[in-house]
């Protein structure tokens, strides 16, 4: 099978891909979600004239021109109203948000009026009409489209909906990813490891890379290099209702590599196997009824930077996301030579000086070195067949963190 190229890969990996369904969710539990349905205003706001400042609520023309004295008729806090109506020469001492009472038209802010006893005040600053105050409607009315469907619930979104009396809100559901590790080397981190064993560790940056789209993670452990194990694994995914089975290692052409095998028993449909790319050419993707099934490569490196490369914009379109990587222009900090065929991924470290970006290739680049990868802010990007480079060249980077 030849080598798909990446942008085909990613092409094939996103068809059809569209956001799910939606679900109602109480607002407090709506953090980041995305909108499946737009939010209407269910009232409006303010839903009356309210006071913006503290002061008094007096008739326009008794202000216009100051000195002006005043009898004092009333109280109006925020939340309980005055119920009479201000006539000429009368005030009601007024708070912020309360409601406007009949026969006012201004507020005079507290710090422009004196106290001069008996019930009375001085208004010492001339206050035009309908100043100080939030007339009705002023932020949404009733029917507002308010936000609109796709929109991430950040604080002010969920502040809005919350302010248009929605306890709930329809969201897109979150992705559900099922991860299946494979390899009879393999054990979960804290374990005694014998001679020939490794620690397991993707599927913990696969499940964090997952979750910072908003999908859902469920690791389902490590099956060992048989086809019974990987097959019990993968009904589990399915029955637990993955939108998204990936699993990790076993899918090159060893002879213990029996992902293909497996997926392909259970019904999965294969759209490629293998892609230009280093690292990560073992790549695997297929159709198992409405399931996308990745296999991922089982080299630590690999696996993490094809999830970002695939895995990341699948979850993110599933899920109702934008999601767009990072690519950035810098300059090289070091000589590359020619590359081959494949479209390489570089470690590096970048950092900003004064004419712009520039990227240092790790001089190391083996595909099993986490702490490399680690350590990379940014990959270089480099095209299939890129001539040699040397410092100072431009070049394509996928910004990391």
């Amino acid at each position: 099978m030849a080598l798909v190229p990446v942008a085909d890969a990613l092409e094939r990996v996103l068809e059809s891909a569209l956001p799910l369904a939606g679900e109602s969710v109480p607002l407090v539990e709506a953090a980041e979600r995305v909108l499946a349905e737009p939010v209407v205003a269910l009232r409006t706001q303010p839903p009356f004239n309210a006071s913006a400042m503290d002061g008094y609520a007096v008739r326009a023309a008794d202000v216009a021109s100051v000195p002006s004295k005043l009898s004092v008729i009333g109280m109006a806090p925020a939340g309980r109203g005055f119920d009479g109506t201000v006539g000429p020469a009368q005030a009601v001492r007024i708070f912020t948000g309360a409601p406007l009472p009949d026969g006012a038209e201004t507020i005079v802010i507290q710090e422009n009026v004196r106290d001069v006893g008996g019930g009375d005040i001085e208004v010492i600053e001339p206050t035009a009409a309908w100043r100080n105050i939030r007339r009705v409607g002023l932020d949404f009315s009733k029917g507002d489209v308010l936000l609109e469907k796709g929109r991430v619930l950040d604080p002010a979104a969920l502040s809005l909906a919350a302010s248009a009396n929605h306890p709930r809100v329809s969201v897109v559901k979150r992705p559900l990813v099922a991860i299946i590790a494979t390899g009879d080397e393999l054990l979960p981190p804290g374990s005694a490891l014998g001679p020939d064993q490794i620690i397991s560790s993707n599927a913990y940056g696969v499940a964090a890379a997952a979750q910072s789209v908003g999908a859902r993670a469920l690791d389902l452990g490590i099956a060992a290099d048989r086809k019974d194990a990987i097959a019990a694994l993968v009904r589990q995914a399915v029955a637990a209702g993955a939108d998204v089975i990936v699993t990790l290692g076993g899918a090159s052409v060893g002879d213990h590599d029996l992902i293909h095998d497996v997926l392909t028993s259970e019904g999965m449909t294969l759209g490629f196997w293998k892609i230009a790319m280093r690292p990560g050419k073992p790549l695997m993707f297929g159709r198992l009824g409405g399931i996308r099934c990745i296999g991922l490569p089982g080299n630590p490196v690999a696996s993490l930077v094809c999830t970002q490369l695939f895995l990341k914009p699948l979850l993110a379109k599933l899920g109702g996301r934008d999601h767009r990587q990072d690519i950035r222009q810098a300059r090289l900090g070091t000589a590359m030579p020619a590359n081959d065929q494949r479209q390489d991924y570089v470690r590096a470290v970048v950092r900003e000086d004064d004419g712009g970006l520039v990227a240092t290739p790790f001089g190391i680049q083996d595909s099993s070195m986490l702490r490399l990868l680690a350590d990379a802010n940014g990959l270089v990007v480099r095209a299939p067949f890129a001539p040699a480079s040397v410092a100072g060249d431009a070049c394509s980077i996928l910004m990391l963190r």
